[in-house]
């Protein structure tokens, strides 16, 4: 039962999430005088809805997605002025670009001529379609802000809690976890240099190190050999030389990827939990975001890692992406876990900022069906006119972005296979968020 608790717990949190972008596009329509018939979250069958206004308020049975429908989001055949007849093509493209057409403007009705979406100011068509991502990403933020300002984060200080007597391989630990030192062991390099818990770090090969990250990147740099390391012991300054070990270890700024040969001491700091400024959360969100633009770029790479995880049973990359319904199993696994109350809040919130922060940048890639597609056509709009008004020319016509259709067809298709994708992987071959 609990599990079950998790799923729609985080299902709903995915939900306000939709339905939040949503109203990133809404307000704006609104504002700019764009009439729109429908706000809806979920697909499918209509669960419940209501009218306000000229807007159909309503939430469907599968939390899949979100929209809202703007009339005339498509400009019309440049031959349908008034007491002409309109042309037929039998070309298949052509024929669908022309339906998408039709179903754009059956909803226009007199005095709405200019109520629709394509008639817009280029720089309204932008502010439309960017307000959703927009609020993915400042609801992200929000959520960061909580997990980091109200409930703090475990923050490393430059103070060693333990060291290590030797060194042992991951595979001697996975062997026997409890196994002592021998004589036999190798003593590790921070044991042999006389380093002791409570000893505070300062600097590395001489160079003063202001936070246990600097004196970690310090020392995985050098490599193996001899470094001087500066400490303060019960208030006193000090210098020991430790004989550092080459370590193959995973990248500080690349999960998943190893490093070769890299310096390896032998200590773990002292971690305290910490509420941190709206200075750490803008630093923190800034380094996430570049973090999923690079995901997203490797996205293809990373689609084959879940097809051979699906139908081979390679074990998931935690690094990789994952459906709606893996996000509700995860939600499911936080809940039945045995991490104490805060924790498990700490991840609910941190996952749906993750989220929030991935269908934000998704969202902005400049292709349709997605958000990014109609704000590229806006832009070249823009440009378009621009250059037209810089050189004395006549206004170009609106951007036409039914030419693009039959690409918006293709992609739409691909976007399907790889949600099935994810979907057949996230339920035989899930990602173990605490496993």
């Amino acid at each position: 039962m609990s599990w079950l608790v998790g799923v729609l717990i985080i299902l709903l949190g995915l939900m306000v999430s939709i339905g939040l972008h949503e109203i990133g596009h809404l307000v704006p329509a609104k504002i700019f005088g764009v009439k729109v018939t429908q706000y809806m979250v979920g697909f499918g069958p209509t669960l419940w809805s209501r009218h306000r206004g000229e807007t159909e308020y309503g939430v469907k049975w599968l939390p899949f997605g979100g929209y809202i429908r703007m009339i005339g989001m498509l400009p019309p055949r440049p031959t349908d002025a008034p007491g002409t007849l309109r042309s037929v093509s039998t070309g298949p493209w052509q024929g669908l670009i022309e339906n998408a057409r039709d179903a754009a403007m059956e909803e226009v009705r007199p005095g709405d001529e200019d109520r629709v979406f394509y008639r817009k100011p280029w720089w309204q068509k932008v502010i439309v379609m960017s307000g959703g991502p927009a609020m993915n990403f400042v609801l992200a933020f929000v959520l960061f802000a909580v997990v980091m300002m109200g409930f703090g984060v475990a923050v490393e200080k430059s103070q060693i809690s333990s060291v290590p007597q030797c060194v042992k391989t991951s595979a001697e630990i996975a062997k026997n976890p409890s196994a002592e030192c021998t004589a036999a062991d190798r003593p590790s390099p921070a044991a042999a240099a006389g380093l002791r818990p409570g000893d505070v770090l300062v600097s590395v090969a001489g160079r003063p190190v202001a936070s246990w990250d600097a004196a970690t990147r310090a020392i995985r740099s050098h490599g193996a050999g001899p470094l001087a390391i500066g400490i303060t012991r019960d208030g006193r300054p000090m210098t020991v030389t430790a004989n550092l070990i080459a370590q193959d270890r995973e990248s500080l700024d690349e999960p998943g990827k190893i490093e070769k040969g890299v310096g390896y001491l032998g200590v773990s700091p002292v971690i305290v939990t910490e509420r941190q400024g709206i200075g750490a959360v803008a630093a923190h969100m800034w380094d996430t975001t570049s973090l999923t633009a690079g995901a997203l770029l490797r996205f293809p790479e990373k689609m084959v890692g879940v097809w051979n995880a699906a139908f081979s049973g390679q074990e998931r990359d935690k690094n990789g992406p994952v459906g709606i319904v893996g996000v509700g199993r995860m939600g499911g696994e936080i809940v039945a876990s045995s991490a104490p109350l805060e924790s498990k809040v700490v991840i609910f919130i941190n996952l749906l900022a993750v989220f929030n922060l991935a269908i934000g940048m998704f969202n902005l890639i400049p292709l349709l069906p997605l958000d990014g597609g109609h704000i590229a056509g806006g832009l070249w709009e823009g440009l378009k006119r621009g250059f037209a008004r810089v050189t004395r020319r006549p206004a170009p016509a609106h951007v036409d972005i039914a030419k693009a259709l039959p690409l918006t067809y293709a992609i739409a298709l691909v976007m399907i296979v790889m949600a099935g994708l994810l979907a057949y992987a996230d339920v035989f071959n899930p990602i173990r968020l605490l496993g």
